[in-house]
C-alpha cells in the first residue's frame, strides 16, 4: 500500500490534517487504534480561538459550528465572593472565542471524511513506524488478523500522549519537559441550562471551580479535587452540593441541577516534547504537548500545529520547498511555550495548592486585585485567552 502521508490518530488533529491535505490534492491514510464510536465518546474541551475557527472553515467543516456554536466576548472570574468580567472583545479589538464541543467538531470532521470517501482505518492494532529517519518511511499495522504495510513520504504523529510516534523517537534525540499538578479536575456533563451565559472561573477557599457549557441546554462543570479522589466517591448529589459551596449567591440561585451524562476525573500536567520533528515523522497535538485545561489551550495549540504542518507538506509537494518542513518544530514550539506559560500561570492563579501558606494566598490575592483593577492586566489575560496571532513575535 502506498500513500503520500500516513496519519496516526483519528482525533481532531489527525482528522483536520487529513481534511486540509485532501483539499490540496494530497493523499493521506489515517490509522486509529480505537473505534470511531470510542473516539466520539471522549469528552474534551469546547472553546475555540479564532485561529482554530478559521482553520475549520478552511477545511470546509465550519457550517454546523457557526450555526450551533456560542460566541463569547468575555468570561467572569469569581474571587472572594465578587465577580469580575474580562471583556475579551473590548480589550482585544473585537476578538471572541466560540464554545463548540470537541465531540461535535470531531463528528463534523469524521462525516466530511466519510462523504469524501477518504480512507480511515479504525481498530488498527500494533501500529509501528519505521525508517522515518530515511527518505522512505513506512507504517505497519494489523487489522482483522491480517498484517499491512503502508509506504509513505511522511508520517504525522497525531496519536496523543500515549501514542506510538513519540515513543518511537530515539531517546537520545528527544527532550521532554513535564510538570504534574497535585490535583485533578472532576468534570460533570448534564443536560441542564448553564448557570450563566458566559464561563465563570472560580477561585474559592474550597478550591477551583469552572462553570462551562456546550450549548444553551447542556452544561459542563468542574471541581478541583485531590489526586487521591476516585470517581466512585462523587455522587451527582455530592458534586452539586460542593459546586454550590464554591459559587456566589447569584450562582447558587441560578444553578439548575440534573442527572450527569458523563463524570470523570482528569489529572493536570504541563508537558512539552522537543523537537517535534524526527526526520520525516512529525508530532502534532497531544503527541507533542499537554497543557492544563485552565484557559482551554490544548485543542487550539493542536490546531496551530496542524496549520503549520499542512502548510509545510503542501509547500513540499506544490512548491518543491522544504522550508516549512525544516521550520516546523521551531515554529510550533515558540507558540506552544506561550500557551504552556499562560495555562500554567492561569492554573497557579485560580487553584489552591496543597501546602500553600498564608503568604502564597496573599500573593494570589494581590495578583487578582491587579488584574481586576488594571486595564493593562485585564488586557494581558484577554489577549492570551482569545489566542495570540499566528505570527505573534515573528
Amino acid at each position: 500500500m502506498r500513500t503520500q502521508v500516513a496519519i496516526i490518530g483519528a482525533g481532531p488533529s489527525g482528522l483536520l490534517l487529513g481534511q486540509l491535505l485532501a483539499k490540496a490534492g494530497i493523499d493521506a491514510i489515517i490509522l486509529e487504534r480505537q473505534t470511531g464510536d470510542y473516539v466520539l465518546s471522549r469528552i474534551r474541551a469546547g472553546i475555540l480561538e479564532q485561529v482554530c475557527i478559521d482553520l475549520l472553515d478552511e477545511a470546509g467543516v465550519g457550517v454546523r459550528m457557526h450555526r450551533e456554536g456560542l460566541v463569547h466576548g468575555g468570561f467572569e472570574m469569581l474571587y472572594n465572593g465578587q465577580r469580575h468580567r474580562i471583556d475579551m472583545k473590548g480589550l482585544t479589538g473585537g476578538k471572541n472565542v466560540m464554545v463548540y464541543g470537541q465531540t461535535e467538531l470531531t463528528r463534523d470532521l469524521m462525516e466530511a471524511r466519510t462523504q469524501a470517501g477518504l480512507p480511515t482505518v479504525y481498530q488498527a492494532l500494533n501500529v509501528a513506524v519505521h525508517d522515518f529517519d530515511t527518505q522512505k518511511p513506512s507504517v505497519t499495522y494489523e487489522k482483522d488478523g491480517e498484517s499491512f504495510k503502508i509506504e509513505c513520504d511522511f508520517i504525522a504523529g497525531c496519536d496523543g500522549f500515549h501514542g506510538v510516534c513519540r515513543a518511537s523517537a530515539p531517546r537520545s534525540a528527544i527532550t521532554e519537559f513535564e510538570k504534574v499538578y497535585p490535583f485533578g479536575w472532576l468534570g460533570l456533563l448534564s443536560d441542564t441550562p448553564p448557570v450563566h451565559h458566559e464561563l465563570i472561573y472560580v477561585n474559592s477557599p474550597r478550591g477551583f471551580a469552572l462553570c462551562s457549557q456546550r450549548s444553551q441546554t447542556r452544561s459542563r462543570y468542574y471541581l478541583q479535587v485531590p489526586l487521591t479522589d476516585m470517581i466512585e466517591q462523587w455522587s451527582d448529589e455530592a458534586f452539586w452540593q460542593e459546586l454550590r459551596l464554591r459559587l456566589d449567591d447569584e450562582g447558587r440561585a441560578r444553578l439548575i441541577t440534573g442527572q450527569s451524562i458523563e463524570k470523570s476525573i482528569a489529572p493536570l500536567r504541563s508537558f512539552v516534547t522537543e523537537p517535534m520533528r524526527f526526520g520525516r515523522m512529525f508530532l502534532a497535538g497531544d503527541a507533542g504537548h499537554i497543557v492544563p485545561p485552565t484557559g482551554a489551550k490544548g485543542l487550539n495549540l493542536a490546531a496551530t500545529d496542524v496549520k503549520y504542518l499542512s502548510n509545510a507538506i503542501i509547500d513540499y509537494y506544490q512548491e518543491s520547498s522544504e522550508a516549512g518542513i525544516d521550520s516546523y518544530s521551531a515554529r510550533c514550539l515558540k507558540r506552544i511555550w506561550r500557551g504552556e506559560r499562560f495555562s500554567w500561570w492561569f492554573t497557579q492563579l485560580m487553584h489552591r495548592f496543597p501546602g500553600d501558606d498564608a503568604i502564597a494566598a496573599r500573593f494570589q490575592q494581590a495578583e487578582l486585585d491587579y488584574l481586576f483593577n488594571s486595564e493593562a492586566g485585564a488586557r494581558t489575560i484577554a489577549e492570551n485567552y482569545v489566542g495570540l496571532p499566528l505570527d505573534f513575535g515573528g
